[in-house]
């Protein structure tokens, strides 16, 4: 498990890097492939020709010890070797011999030596402890006049390619670099497409992607266009006909409250309607806030302290907030109306089902602020947590004295989302609920 975790870690999350470094490795094992083709190719030819040069030497010193005198054999070879560097050494019975190693270039050079020499011929990598290509021939193919003819060990040698090495280096990394930018064009389309996609689900409206490219990114680019377009009309269309809701039924719900004040003589039963009557358009309001979304207002550097002291006043006009503990807090970078109506909302939550003892807390962290509202009521069971965060959900067996539509905390929820930050809703020591508003340090 561990194995496979650090594995998941080392795996590239980009498709640009995975589809490069794929690409990085074809071209890797292409290259491979074709080096050791070329080798295995070379391999064989540079065999035969030494063994010829071996063949033609013997033949040569073979022609010249028949010609020469037998007394004088010993200072034409001495003569040779001064000369022509052949070497040529009478074999004797007591020779130290080791054998040539038994691959692929040294069996293809034997079999083309014995081949033109006679089977008899004799193979040896040292003699008398002196290194090099050894192979024994006869003169006029007696067998009581053999000889070693020795050829340096550096002919079985290739010099490396190093004129090759630096062409084949330089079209690696040209390769390389043209599939990175081959790849790169490929994916840059998605990433716009991704970087919409997220604003789209935040709630904001992205301006339409530039169209270009292959045909099937062509293809989703108008799609995605298309479908941000049509998503941006239906949340005018929906935010107009709510406003055209609510201006249609708060002018009778004015004239409800006008006619129950002027008709209703019992005090109690006129306070109850008229409580009726504002709690009917706080529900409408609340509605409209959450149709309207938030993705139109621009964001500001704000001073997050200076916004909460706000908000906190203006709520304590209301229920009031019984401590409130802020830290040190860098200016961030917010849409200010959306975040007061969040902080709103909570502390409207934290009133409504949490008693009169509200706290406001915050602090910054590494990477982000922290806001949290604390109340000291029932507090809500861990299964309920995420399923409250939805729009339209109450968890009435907790909280039934509480009266509203369940938007607050999905209101709240969005308006995170659109900060890429979030609302955790944490369990307080003691009783009583913390909701944590986490907002991303950015500026």
């Amino acid at each position: 498990m561990r194995l496979a975790t650090l594995l998941g870690r080392l795996v590239p999350r980009t498709l640009l890097v995975r589809t490069f470094l794929l690409v990085s490795l074809l071209i890797f094992v292409s290259v491979a492939t074709w080096l050791t083709l070329f080798g295995l190719a070379e391999r064989e030819p540079r065999a035969r020709q030494l063994a010829q040069l071996a063949v033609s030497v013997v033949n040569l010193t073979n022609a010249a010890l028949v010609a020469a005198d037998p007394v004088k054999r010993v200072a034409l070879l001495r003569d040779l070797a001064e000369s022509e560097g052949v070497q040529i050494y009478p074999a004797e019975a007591t020779d130290s011999v080791v054998p040539l190693p038994d691959d692929f270039f040294f069996r293809v050079m034997f079999d083309t030596i014995e081949s033109q020499l006679g089977p008899g011929t004799r193979f040896a990598g040292m003699v008398n402890g002196q290194s090099g290509i050894w192979v024994s021939f006869s003169i006029d193919h007696a067998d009581e006049d053999e000889y070693w003819l020795m050829l340096p060990g550096e002919h079985a040698e290739s010099e490396f390619p190093w004129p090759w090495l630096g062409w084949g280096g330089a079209s690696l990394a040209l390769a390389l670099l043209v599939a990175w930018l081959i790849v790169s064009r490929v994916t840059q389309p998605l990433r716009a497409l991704a970087g919409a996609a997220s604003e789209v689900g935040r709630g904001m409206h992205p301006a339409p992607i530039a169209e270009g490219g292959a045909i099937e990114l062509r293809q989703l680019t108008e799609a995605f266009n298309r479908m941000s377009e049509d998503l941006k009309r239906i949340n005018a269309e929906r935010a107009e006909v709510l406003a055209g809701i609510s201006h249609d039924l708060r002018t009778p719900l004015a004239r409800l409250r006008l006619e129950s004040e002027m008709s209703i003589g019992d005090d109690d039963a006129r306070a109850a309607v008229i409580e009726d009557i504002e709690q009917m358009d706080a529900i409408i309001a609340q509605f409209l806030d959450y149709a309207r979304g938030e993705g139109e207002e621009q964001a500001e550097l704000t001073d997050v302290n200076i916004l909460v002291t706000q908000v906190a006043g203006l709520q304590d006009r209301i229920s009031g907030v019984s401590r409130m503990t802020l830290g040190q807090l860098p200016p961030v970078l917010i849409q200010r109306k959306a975040v007061t109506r969040a902080l709103l909302n909570l502390l409207d939550n934290a009133q409504k089902y949490g008693g009169d003892e509200i706290a406001v807390e915050t602090r910054c962290v590494p990477g982000e602020i922290q806001i949290d509202v604390v109340d000291h009521g029932h507090g809500i069971p861990e299964g309920e947590i995420e399923r409250l965060k939805r729009p339209f959900t109450r968890l009435e067996n907790a909280r039934s004295n509480a009266s509203g539509t369940g938007l607050g905390l999905a209101i709240v929820e969005r308006i995170a989302r659109l900060h890429k930050g979030s609302l955790e809703l944490l369990a307080r020591e003691g009783g009583g609920l913390i909701a944590r508003l986490r907002l991303p340090v950015r500026n």
